[in-house]
């Protein structure tokens, strides 16, 4: 993402089972500042003003179903690659599990899981001039790591925690049908599609991003929504750019009939997958 662009993603909420244990991946591990806590809720920011993560704890809560619609991972951009590098060679030092690590040729990523099981991408992207666009579709591959590059732009200081400028580049998720949960984010908030992988994946942006939102199948064909006690994404915000963009959206959630409230001016939706969408100015 072009970190001048407005957000597009500002937060999202977690459900956990264990408070403290998650807190500590987030703050310790990952280097999250605290912003907020309470028996009950911990907010964790990069600048130490926004919240970008919110914790909610539920003891009572069941372990999600994997095998049911929500969170694939929340992905984390960091603003410079040099960053990626650093915590890269924090994660050598400390020997921590990571689940994978790709060249998606749009961006370098890291692949983990926080201990509830959700998971997490932290990511630099390249440069948007060296993207490929074809036909309005953008090139994004899979392909292994280059780690020994990636560590050429370390830097002497090394990893000192979340950079003040890192925002949610994207959130990913399981999704039940494909094409209805496409249509909703398309023709009803106004996403554009970026990529299509048949009746596997679509990927979703504003503003010619690579993708804001990915959407999959590839464990959740057909699948139902998590249980309402269930731990994980309880919800995310997405920004608007102005009030009348957020009248076109209200207007056009009625269209498709998709659900709609407003709480304090703030618009609450559900997509086709029972994922639950706040929208604000």
């Amino acid at each position: 993402m072009n970190l001048k662009q407005p957000t597009i993603i500002k937060q999202a909420v977690l459900i956990v089972r264990n408070l403290e244990k998650t807190e500590a991946f987030y703050e310790k591990v990952l280097g999250f500042k605290v912003i907020e806590r309470t028996n009950e809720k911990v907010a964790l920011s990069a600048d130490g003003e926004k919240a970008l993560l919110i914790l909610e704890q539920n003891q009572d809560a069941v372990p999600r179903n994997p095998r049911t619609t929500g969170l694939y991972h929340l992905a984390f951009l960091l603003p410079e690659r040099s960053h990626l590098a650093d915590i890269v060679h924090y994660f050598i030092q400390t020997r921590y599990p990571l689940q994978g690590a790709s060249d998606h040729h749009v961006s370098e990523a890291l692949y983990m899981a926080d201990p509830e099981g959700n998971g997490i991408e932290i990511y630099t992207d390249r440069a948007p001039e060296e993207w490929r666009w074809q036909e309005g579709q953008v090139f994004m591959t899979t392909e292994a790591l280059d780690i020994e590059d990636l560590l050429r732009d370390a830097t002497e200081t090394g990893w000192q925690g979340m950079p003040e400028r890192t925002v949610i580049g994207h959130i990913h998720l399981q999704v039940s049908e494909l094409n209805k949960t496409r249509e909703f984010y398309c023709d009803g908030l106004g996403f554009d599609l970026v990529l299509n992988y048949g009746s596997q994946a679509s990927f979703i942006s504003k503003n010619k991003y690579h993708h804001h939102i990915g959407l999959n199948t590839w464990n959740s064909k057909g699948a139902p929504a998590p249980a309402k006690n269930s731990t994980g994404l309880k919800n995310y915000t997405i920004v608007l750019p102005s009030d009348e963009e957020k009248q076109k959206v209200i207007d056009r959630l009625k269209e498709i009939n998709a659900s709609l409230s407003l709480d304090n001016g703030k618009i609450i939706t559900e997509d086709p997958s029972g994922t639950e969408i706040v929208l604000e100015v």
